[in-house]
């Protein structure tokens, strides 16, 4: 006999724990299935974005960012040391330490919420019930009243580059690498790719990264990309464009093994030879397995579950969220479908604005934006302005020695309605909520110029850009 629940949850990642904690607040009795397990092979809630995505990145991207400060930034301060070196044993397990504190809170809040966990996989079945393989090879069957769908994502793997989790890794392995490589090679110069790339060049690996597409980061506003690409090269980062991989050969070295990648550019076929290989060519939706015959849930050509804007899958009772549905695979925007699906299922509004998620690579400089780029809104025939303002220009960026960047702000030519803002350069990863606040209030360019911001900060570029709209910025030539 199942037993009976106002809502199961599949997932614990960010999407799932946010419908599981808020429905729980909601009074609906919840709960909630994971298969996620820890390095030390016990549950681990908070799925790939606390375990082996988003927090033990950021953390290591703190870390070696120390790290590369003390040799070029540091002198210019007029600070001195002797023989810098890098523990990167040291440096990963205090990666580990913060994982196990954040997984372990997510437990903590489920006990505080009366949430009731299972460990193991949720298969759904007809007629709302979910079977869950434990991780101790038992079976139980729970019935939801509500089911939400939120299995996450799982990197994609090439077939020619298949991960044996020592030469070849997706983003888990270069999390935990016990040295730092000699020389890392990265196919894909998306967010992970640029992040870890970033990680290991700081520590000192000589890092090549190989793009398939002729444009780097065409997602992106293009003089952002355009600013970036050039700031990391400055940085030593070698970032092949138009470079397709065909072919991977580990091979031993020693004790030790190597990877000869084959590629392809404008010039022709080419070899490069190096100690790791990440792969990091973008994460699909993790449904395999998660649906039995009969279900009614339908899944997209890509595997996500297809869901309405409500994240209903048409079948009653049966919602999904997060990154195994339509949309930007980000932790946060899989937070508020998380959070509109439970309020939803309690009867109260809930919504979700795709059109103010804001967008981070958490580089050096940092990379941000929220709404249209300028190639989208000419693509849409909109008519719109742009005011931009550098970060050099900026007090508080040049005495901090982080000059690089800028802020651009758009708007509507005729309403003066923000459409988007697209920063790269320092803080920019918290600078970006500017602009989502300014688009969710439908405000305007002239709102942000008129608003008075705190100097000296580097929000003032973000003042100036507004201003710069209308060709009034104090602070640059107009």
């Amino acid at each position: 006999m199942a037993e009976q629940f106002d809502v199961v949850v599949i997932g614990a990642g960010p999407a799932g724990y946010h419908a599981a904690i808020r429905a729980a607040q909601l009074g609906l009795k919840t709960a909630c299935i994971d298969a996620g397990l820890g390095k030390d092979g016990k549950p681990a809630l908070g799925g790939t974005c606390l375990r082996v995505g988003c927090i033990p990145s950021k953390a290591l991207l703190d870390s070696s960012r120390q790290f590369w400060n003390m040799g070029h930034l540091f002198g210019d301060h007029g600070i001195s040391f002797k023989d810098a070196k890098i523990d990167a044993a040291a440096m990963v397990g205090r990666k580990d330490k913060i994982v196990k504190q954040f997984t372990g809170g997510i437990a903590s809040l489920f006990k505080a919420n009366k949430i009731a966990p299972y460990y193991g996989f949720g298969e759904l079945q007809p007629g709302n019930v979910v079977k869950v393989r434990q991780h101790d090879g038992s079976e139980v069957e729970l019935k939801g009243t509500n089911v939400v769908i939120a299995a996450g994502s799982d990197s994609i793997e090439l077939p020619f580059a298949k991960y044996d989790g020592q030469a070849i890794v997706d983003n888990v392995g270069a999390l935990d690498f016990a040295e730092v490589p000699q020389r890392l090679a990265v196919i894909g110069a998306g967010v992970i790719g640029l992040e870890l790339g970033s990680v290991w060049k700081r520590l000192g690996a000589e890092v090549t990264i190989l793009e398939a597409l002729p444009d780097f980061l065409a997602v992106a506003d293009a003089e952002v990309a355009k600013t970036a690409l050039k700031e990391f090269k400055k940085q030593g980062l070698d970032i092949k464009l138009g470079a397709k991989v065909s072919a991977t050969e580990v091979k031993a070295k020693g004790k030790k093994k190597e990877v000869v990648v084959t590629y392809t550019d404008a010039e022709g076929e080419k070899t490069l030879t190096v100690d790791k290989l990440l792969v990091a060519v973008g994460r699909r939706a993790a449904t395999q397995g998660l649906l039995a015959e009969g279900t009614g849930v339908r899944l997209d050509d890509r595997g996500r579950v297809m869901v309405d804007e409500h994240c209903h899958t048409g079948v009653d009772g049966v919602w999904a969220v997060g990154d195994c549905v339509r949309g930007p695979m980000l932790a946060h925007k899989g937070f508020e479908e998380g959070i509109a699906v439970a309020e939803l299922i309690a009867g109260l509004p809930g919504h979700v604005n795709f059109d103010t998620i804001p967008w981070v690579i958490y580089t050096e400089p940092e990379i941000a934006w929220v709404g249209k780029t300028e190639q989208q809104l000419k693509a849409d025939g909109v008519p719109y302005k742009a005011g931009s303002f550098p970060f050099a220009a900026v007090g508080r960026a040049v005495a901090m020695g982080e000059p690089a960047g800028f802020v651009k702000v758009i708007a509507h030519a005729e309403t003066d309605r923000v459409l988007g803002m697209h920063l790269v350069g320092v803080g920019v990863s918290e600078l970006v909520h500017e602009g989502v606040l300014t688009m969710e209030f439908s405000g305007s360019a002239d709102d942000l110029a008129r608003i008075c911001h705190a100097h000296p900060t580097l929000s003032e570029a973000i003042h100036d850009a507004a201003m710069a709209v209308d060709k009034r910025a104090i602070h640059k030539a107009n």
